[in-house]
């Protein structure tokens, strides 16, 4: 197996959750008690969150560089961005390093590309709904995204950061996501792409108006993918 180097703490939520599944997808392909070899640097994301906050993707940067150098120092073959937002930073690291950096929104393209989904709505923090940085990705797979609704954005952003990125999971934002999903459906969405990892926390994937494609799960089914090669 390949050694898969994880930068993670974006929150440390989704990066157990990463741990998690990359172990249980392996297991279920390898080897009888084999897990794969992870080398993880949990960074502290408070830094990182002022930096977001000032709109300073330099300073983010300059951190998941010098995150990528030192797992590529320490062994990893490849690596995984815990998080969907940092990879508007993802171009940065593939410059950086000489070992590849497996893009989130490329395995959710080709995984709709194979389900030939051709339209869907995104949801996830602020960037990943209105930038172009993951959206183009995805259409270029063939999949055309309905355009962000200022005030879901701002609902879906608030929620992310300001209950689960902490830890928190409300009855009133498993209300919120669920009416927005419904509301997709009637635009004319086919899918909805779950491209933050915190938001499976209030949206159940399996059962839903709409089929959901979740980035967490398709990201590290990719990299059980990479790791054995």
């Amino acid at each position: 197996m390949r050694k898969l180097g994880i930068i993670g703490g974006m929150s440390w939520i989704s990066t157990r959750a990463y741990y998690e599944r990359i172990n249980k997808f392996v297991q279920k392909r390898a080897a009888p008690m084999a897990s794969p070899p992870l080398l993880i640097e949990s960074l502290d994301y408070a830094p990182i969150a002022a930096a977001k906050q000032a709109d300073d993707w330099d300073a983010i940067a300059a951190t998941l560089v010098d995150s990528a150098r030192r797992l590529e120092t320490a062994g990893a073959e490849g690596l995984v961005i815990a998080a969907n937002a940092m990879h508007k930073v993802h171009e940065r690291l593939t410059e950086a390093v000489s070992i590849p950096v497996l893009h989130i929104a490329d395995s959710v393209g080709a995984a709709m590309e194979e389900a030939e989904c051709k339209s869907a709505a995104l949801l996830g923090t602020r960037f990943v709904m209105t930038e172009s940085f993951y959206r183009q990705r995805l259409v270029a797979h063939g999949v055309n995204l309905l355009p962000p609704n200022p005030d879901e954005v701002e609902m879906v952003d608030g929620i992310i950061y300001k209950e689960l990125m902490l830890g928190r999971v409300t009855r009133g934002a498993e209300r919120a996501l669920k009416t927005i999903i419904t509301m997709k459906e009637k635009e004319g969405a086919e899918a909805i792409v779950l491209a933050c990892t915190e938001l499976e926390l209030v949206v159940d994937t399996d059962a839903n108006v709409l089929p959901v494609f979740d980035s967490t799960d398709i990201h590290c089914r990719a990299a059980s993918d990479w790791i054995l090669g």
